[in-house]
């Protein structure tokens, strides 16, 4: 063998100091490799509760908002239901309100009507006592104007006064007509039923005779003019 081969194998030979020195560092070398392994486990296991976590508290956040939805929900519907149960009792009671309205509007009437019925009775009562027909008949008509007063102050039903007014077909309606040479226009001379006015408007037109104006022919009128020239 020469001289360099065994100085190579001189040299390759390792001391025990320097494989224990080796060995330490290896050690150390897997343990800084397990260390960080181990590490890296923690910082994973920590992301993977986090995401869980992260999970678990969504979870949570939407299950809070669907029950705080469906507790708003339930509640629309029930202030729906209760406006619906308030219209339904509001339409019935304008209904209710309007059927008695036209049930007793005529109720202030009819209490009017009921003294001019107790007027009656007293006079009949008191003419089956006397039997005195003058004193009955002022008191009917006395009770007449009473009557009339009353529905005229009171409920503006006035009646139509026709005799000897001029004829209004809005007014009158003719019932009969004669010829008179007293007018100058179509003059009712005669009323046979009167008529009354609610207010402004026709309640019931009189039922009148009306007198025309007589109409004079020339033949009638030439004999005056002939006796007027003889005259002269």
């Amino acid at each position: 063998m020469s001289k360099s081969k065994r100085k190579d194998k001189a040299e390759d030979k390792v001391t025990p100091a320097e494989a224990i020195e080796e060995e330490k560092d290896l050690e150390e070398t897997k343990a800084e490799q397990a260390s960080e392994d181990s590490t890296e486990k923690a910082e994973k296991a920590a992301i993977a509760d986090e995401a869980a976590e992260d999970s678990v508290s969504v979870e949570e956040v939407l299950n809070t908002r669907v029950e705080e939805l469906e507790n708003e929900l339930a509640s629309l519907k029930d202030q729906m239901l209760r406006k619906q149960a308030e219209m339904d009792n509001f339409r019935k009671r304008i209904l209710k309100d309007k059927e008695d309205a036209i049930k007793f509007s005529n109720a202030n009437l009819l209490t009017d009507l009921i003294t001019i019925i107790d007027n009656f009775e007293r006079a009949i009562q008191s003419s089956t006592q006397s039997k005195d027909f003058d004193s009955f008949h002022s008191g009917i008509e006395l009770i007449e104007k009473q009557f009339t007063g009353m529905l005229e102050n009171k409920w503006g039903l006035k009646r139509i006064n026709s005799i000897g007014e001029e004829f209004d077909p809005q007014k009158h309606e003719a019932i009969g007509m004669e010829e008179s040479p007293e007018y100058d226009v179509e003059t009712v001379v005669e009323d046979y039923q009167k008529g009354y006015i609610l207010h402004d408007r026709v309640l019931r037109p009189a039922k009148v005779k009306v007198a025309v104006p007589s109409k004079s022919t020339p033949a009638e009128e030439k004999p005056d003019e002939d006796r007027e020239t003889v005259a002269e």
